[in-house]
């Protein structure tokens, strides 16, 4: 793994994510009551054992910065170890990055100085849990100059990712980018093949490919859309299935871009048996260490209070009062005397007042929410004020009630 360098792209603007990304980037969002989301993808090469990355950023990237330089400061440079935050090098022109293949094209100068044999390039917004140890074995084994990770889904949502057909070996045969009508897995008919966005190539390789794409003008200068399905039939592009050795069943990887599947994600962690395990020793998520008394609840005499049940709840809480159910509750979050809160995202820093009743919403940080507000319960009143996904869920944003 020493001989693979990593690149994690962490420059998206999270539009479908707005307000939460109003004022940072889409991979610093928060997750699961005390991580971000970037923390997941930093966490698999950290896992993985990959200590050379650099991660491309560009859309209001402080935020990231700062959480990366304060809780991703433990590498030991001595070692030849780092994470690198990059902003866009702007080579030859003054525009931001043009597209995925683009911003590695202009981070080319980080690629010829460490002189690796392979470069991973890797999403930093999605949540997941894997070994690229093992792709990168499989890229080896098989020879290729491009290997793509890729997970069995649904054939019915074919139209929100890219879509690879393969062979009996796994080599790659096509790539369509959001299909109408995709082609399906061979023998399995209401299945295909997604790319997640996961690549591996021969450094070589990757080179000659960036700086073609570079010139060229009709180009959007996309990984998905311009240089892979261009390389499928004249290169050795091969798919690494992303599934359980025992099962055989595709292992769980969510793409959080809209507030619904971000929602989604975040209440698997809940469940009795959540989807996603926060709790393997062996493969534990790393994030910044805030400085946090525990979580106190506090009930009160014969009242079915001070209550949380089948939630998450970070550092720095009190339940003073209050029942939760079903929620993650980030860092130092108060929830007052007899507060409701049920299936809830609430960010660090929330004050909830008396007698709230808050239900399917996202709270983000710094809101002290006045006492018997009610948000969740009357979306077309919740419209007025907030944004409201169409899944129905209500996201009020940072520092709204003040």
């Amino acid at each position: 793994m020493r001989k693979t360098l990593a690149f994690i792209m962490a420059g998206g603007k999270g539009e479908r994510l707005y307000p939460l990304t109003k004022d940072r980037a889409k991979p610093s969002v928060p997750f699961g009551g005390k991580y971000r989301i970037i923390d997941f993808t930093l966490s698999n090469c950290l896992n993985s054992n990959l200590r050379k990355i650099n991660v491309l950023t560009q859309y209001k990237s402080f935020s990231l910065y700062m959480h990366i330089k304060l809780g991703w400061n433990f590498f030991k440079s001595e070692l030849g170890e780092y994470i690198n935050v990059i902003p866009a090098q702007k080579i030859g022109r003054e525009e931001w990055y043009l597209g995925t293949a683009d911003a590695i094209y202009q981070s080319i100068y980080f690629i010829d100085k460490e002189e690796p044999e392979r470069v991973i390039i890797l999403s930093g917004d999605h949540i997941y849990k894997m070994d690229y140890q093992d792709m990168i074995i499989f890229h080896k084994i098989k020879r290729a100059d491009l290997t793509i990770a890729t997970l069995e889904m649904e054939r019915d949502k074919a139209s929100q990712f890219g879509v690879i057909q393969i062979d009996e070996d796994k080599k790659v045969m096509g790539f369509e980018e959001k299909p109408k009508e995709p082609e399906p897995i061979p023998g399995k008919p209401e299945s295909i093949l997604i790319s997640m966005g996961v690549y591996v190539f021969n450094t070589d390789f990757l080179k000659k490919k960036l700086i073609e794409d570079a010139k060229r003008i009709d180009s959007t200068h996309d990984f998905g859309k311009d240089i892979i399905p261009g390389m499928i039939k004249n290169a050795n592009v091969y798919a690494f299935i992303f599934q359980d050795r025992e099962t055989g069943k595709p292992k769980y990887w969510r793409d959080v871009g809209t507030i619904d599947t971000y929602f989604e994600a975040n209440m698997d962690l809940v469940g009795i048996n959540p989807k996603i395990n926060l709790y393997e020793k062996e493969w534990p998520i790393f994030t910044l260490q805030t400085q946090c008394p525990p979580t106190k609840t506090i009930g009160i005499e014969g009242k079915d209070k001070g209550l949380a049940i089948s939630s998450l709840l970070a550092d720095g809480c009190l339940i003073k009062g209050g029942k939760v159910f079903n929620s993650i509750i980030s860092n130092d979050v108060i929830v007052n005397d007899y507060s409701d809160i049920s299936h809830s995202i609430i960010y660090e820093g929330v004050d909830v007042g008396e007698g709230c009743k808050i239900k399917k919403a996202i709270i983000d940080k710094n809101n002290k929410i006045p006492p018997d507000t009610s948000i969740g319960y009357k979306l077309e009143d919740d419209k007025k004020k907030f944004t409201v996904s169409e899944g129905g869920v209500v996201v009020v944003p940072k520092e709204y009630f003040k």
